[in-house]
């Protein structure tokens, strides 16, 4: 009895040891626990109905998601379970749009997706404004190369760790955008967490040394490093990956074609040819933009830069091929994305260059906490000049100020408050309701200004902040200046250049001047930092020169013609 036991006991082991082995280590379940993990982990349970699809080989595709991660699209605004403020002042923040037809446009490129292939990258390493910059530029080169996007995981961000003992610092992208939500509303983006890419890619065996061809798995096996220090993750990525190095945003452009295919992106280096070869100047667009419709010659004449962009940087076979494109950050090595996605990317086909920049618009806006925020204190300040001055301000208008002063490395800009009240004096009225978004902690430097106006700042509303994170502060500052009557900026600043942007969603919006509309100037927005530049968005200019330290009119001009378009291929298709 005791020797059939025995026998029993090793036949059991034997038969469990097996089972579990095929169940647990086989890659493919490897993959599916972990898909399933993160679906319950990150969308509430929500599976997306592509797991279960057949693949989608046209140019548009149902929605992904069997239900919505948020309890609203991205086009709306709901502050009821962030503190308010009531519909009637929240909708006052919205400048995105609802058009469903954009959700279901695909990129060209890779659009059968027969192998799963990703995009991979570093966050940039300055202030948030910069590194919300590469965001863009990469969420849309994963869109047009029809690539998985991967988020970094969560950690620390230039002059985000304020109250390291009370809050939170270390911050994913969801944090600040809806992320999920871009993934649900969107059939040709699909983003998924490093965690899971780490698990269902590195501890599967499928990413080698690009040198030696070798398997290499996640340092130490860590598929979570939220809150880690990234250093080790990121030269693990850079030497398992297809890393381009000589993708300069200022040296060149990123074409996409209209087509997939080798000869369709040797048309665009005879397109970049013919148009480059014309050697046109910036300046001669300025009040005289090229149609946004134009055909790619004329409009690739225009991102030219005035010479500055000498050459394409191409989606070449070797990066399709690539399981795995990275981009990389490294200072040292000059490779950073700090531009602007208008500046850098270029679609040949017009449609999906103005699809990109809606899907900016409307789909990379701050979270609802943040907006709302943002909401509860333009209705208090408008309620405050309203109060002021019942008669000649019953809608309660205020202007606005962003004074840059911190550790910038522009001293132009680091004027003293005299000065930059001489300089803007003439475009605002005395005893205005003036709010200032500002680095600058000491009051007694803007008496200058508060001698002429009942200026304000974010910390004397503190009482509409209550529970929400100080780190989110400086996008609070962005949105509640957007709103000001007249806006003065910080030359150089990608902090200003945000407000000056959401400042032309706007009166794209408004519609109240046809000039401006025609020409996407942006009225009553100003720098304050000298005359000579002060009225830099009264005009149209192209893009040139240090792209990065202001925005341009291309970002939000006429960027909705061609929606109908759109509809009527999706028709089409149906």
């Amino acid at each position: 009895q005791t020797y059939l036991l025995f026998i029993a006991t090793i036949l059991f082991v034997s038969l469990t040891g097996n089972f579990l082995h095929h169940s647990l280590a086989d890659p493919h379940n490897v993959h599916a626990h972990s898909r399933m993990q993160f679906e319950m982990d990150h969308l509430g349970g929500h599976h997306k109905a592509a797991h279960h699809a057949p693949e989608v080989k046209k140019a548009f595709s149902p929605k992904k998601f069997e239900e919505s991660p948020l309890d609203h699209d991205l086009a709306g605004l709901s502050c009821e379970d962030h503190g308010g403020p009531s519909r009637e002042h929240s909708d006052e923040m919205v400048y995105w749009k609802d058009l469903p037809s954009d959700a279901l446009f695909t990129s060209p490129i890779n659009r059968e997706r027969k192998k799963k292939k990703y995009l991979t990258f570093e966050p940039d390493g300055g202030g948030f404004n910069n590194i919300r910059m590469s965001l863009e530029t990469m969420v849309l080169m994963a869109h047009a190369m029809g690539r998985t996007l991967v988020m970094p995981p969560s950690q620390g961000m230039y002059l985000l760790r304020k109250d390291r003992d009370k809050q939170r610092v270390h911050f994913s992208f969801d944090d600040f955008y809806h992320l999920e939500q871009v993934g649900y509303e969107h059939a040709g983006l699909d983003i998924i967490t490093m965690e899971e890419f780490l698990k269902t890619e590195g501890m599967a065996g499928n990413l080698r040394n690009k040198t030696t061809g070798t398997v290499v798995y996640p340092p130490n096996n860590r598929t979570k490093w939220d809150g880690l220090d990234p250093k080790e993750l990121k030269e693990y990525l850079r030497g398992v990956t297809l890393t381009p190095l000589d993708w300069k945003p200022e040296r060149c452009v990123v074409a996409f074609p209209s087509d997939d295919g080798r000869e369709h992106f040797k048309e665009l280096e005879d397109i970049f040819s013919e148009a480059s070869g014309q050697k046109p100047k910036w300046a001669q667009f300025t009040d005289n933009p090229v149609a946004v419709d134009a055909p790619p010659q004329e409009r690739l004449k225009e991102s030219l830069r005035g010479g500055d962009v000498k050459n394409l940087c191409i989606y070449d076979e070797e990066m399709q091929e690539a399981p795995v494109v990275h981009f990389m950050c490294y200072h040292k090595m000059r490779v950073r994305f700090l531009t602007h996605f208008y500046a850098f990317l270029f679609f040949e086909d017009w449609r999906q260059d103005l699809w990109s920049k809606r899907f900016v618009r409307d789909h990379l806006r701050y979270s609802d906490e943040i907006q709302c925020a943002a909401a509860r204190i333009v209705a208090a300040l408008r309620k405050r000049a309203r109060d002021r001055d019942p008669k000649g301000n019953p809608d309660g208008d205020y202007d606005s100020f962003h004074i840059r002063r911190g550790d910038f490395q522009y001293k132009n800009t680091r004027l003293e408050a005299d000065q930059i009240y001489d300089n803007t004096k003439d475009e605002l009225k005395e005893g205005s309701t003036v709010f200032v978004a500002t680095d600058h902690q000491g009051k007694p430097f803007f008496k200058p200004l508060s001698d002429h106006y009942d200026l304000v700042f974010l910390k004397d509303f503190k009482h509409e902040l209550e529970g929400v994170n100080s780190n989110y502060y400086g996008m609070i500052d962005q949105l509640v200046a957007s709103r000001g009557r007249t806006f003065f900026g910080c030359f150089h600043s990608t902090f200003s250049g945000f407000i000056f942007r959401m400042r032309g969603y706007h009166s794209q919006n408004d519609r109240l001047d046809d000039r401006a509309q025609a020409l996407g100037i942006v009225p009553r927005s100003y720098y304050y930092s000298s005359k000579q530049d002060m009225r830099l968005y009264d005009k149209y200019y192209s893009v040139h020169g240090a792209v990065y330290s202001r925005e341009y009119p291309v970002a939000w001009r006429d960027i909705d013609k061609g929606v109908d378009l759109l509809k009527d291929e999706i028709a089409a298709v149906e």
